[in-house]
């Protein structure tokens, strides 16, 4: 039986295992600290999670090893982690507090992926995504590019576009709506505006998700926008090399970056942005936007 440590977190308390595991080899960084990462980086990414039916990637072995992922919540969590039904007969785990974050690390569940939707309103996406996708030698730098782009057109029709890493090669923009809008219109507008993009810059943009075509271009993968779809969620951990993160960043960041490094953060580095900077991605949950009806109407 595994070694069990019993903490409390956030009035609640939680049987933790293993914690000595280390689950990125490359850092050595151990269950522990991931679980630490997600009950410090709680203020800020509950609101972004909170309600959602979520999607777990485990590693329960290290990123080394085989992930696997979890869409329905296992039986053994914790009665005040709220069942959500998710599309189809799914019913999701949902993360509403620091308690169920850290139970969630605790499961080696580095990823957490999210829909743009709330349980009970499936229906409704909260935001419109844009995922920007590299394909090599293309890399985020050459994303920032596309997003700047994007973010002019965005500009033309009063929309506010919020930017954050994806924590591995590519990085999102996010929309955000909270009310009024459906998955059929999130997704036209997010086709019709990487179109738009391709035929400014067939150089560098696609939309078609055929892989032989990506080399050396950005896929602006507007399929996200679909009700079944999740998108890495803000602050998460991903099961890379080294614990990066999905993190945001302003503009002003990504216009500076001259490499993949400069758009790269780990844990600590995000703990210590959101104590510096509060929730960059605040907007995203807050602002109330429209989109713009085809033939003005």
């Amino acid at each position: 039986m595994a070694d069990a440590t019993i903490v409390e977190v956030g009035g609640r308390q939680l049987r933790l295992t293993n914690l000595d595991k280390v689950l990125y080899p490359e850092t050595g960084t151990t269950k522990a600290e991931v679980i630490d990462y997600y009950a410090r980086i709680a203020p800020a990414m509950v609101p972004h999670v909170a309600g959602r039916p979520l999607t777990f990637r485990r590693w329960p072995n290290g990123v080394e090893q085989s992930a696997f992922f979890e869409k329905n919540c296992p039986g053994h969590a914790p009665d005040w982690v709220p069942r959500l039904d998710g599309p189809g007969d799914v019913r999701s785990c949902g993360l509403d507090e620091q308690a169920a974050l850290a139970w969630a690390g605790n499961q080696a569940a580095l990823e957490i992926h999210a829909p743009m939707s709330r349980a009970g309103a499936l229906d409704e996406p909260l935001a419109l995504v844009l995922d920007l996708d590299p394909g090599p030698p293309a890399d985020i730098v050459t994303c920032v590019e596309v997003a700047v782009a994007i973010r002019a057109v965005l500009d033309t029709v009063d929309l506010v576009s919020v930017p954050k890493t994806s924590g591995s090669k590519g990085m999102q923009l996010y929309v955000p709506l909270n009310g009024g809008a459906d998955y059929e219109t999130t997704s036209s507008f997010a086709l019709a505006l990487g179109q738009l993009l391709e035929r400014q810059r067939p150089e560098l943009v696609l939309t078609d998700m055929t892989r032989s075509l990506r080399p050396g271009k950005v896929l602006i993968d507007w399929s996200q926008n679909s009700f079944h779809k999740t998108t890495i969620a803000p602050y998460s951990l991903r099961g890379r090399a080294r614990p990066t993160v999905s993190t945001p960043v302003t503009w002003d960041e990504l216009e500076a970056a001259t490499s993949a490094d400069d758009l790269t953060f780990e844990a600590a580095d995000v703990l210590a942005r959101v104590e510096h900077h509060g929730d960059l991605f605040a907007d995203v949950v807050e602002l109330e936007q429209r989109l713009p009806q085809r033939g003005g109407g």
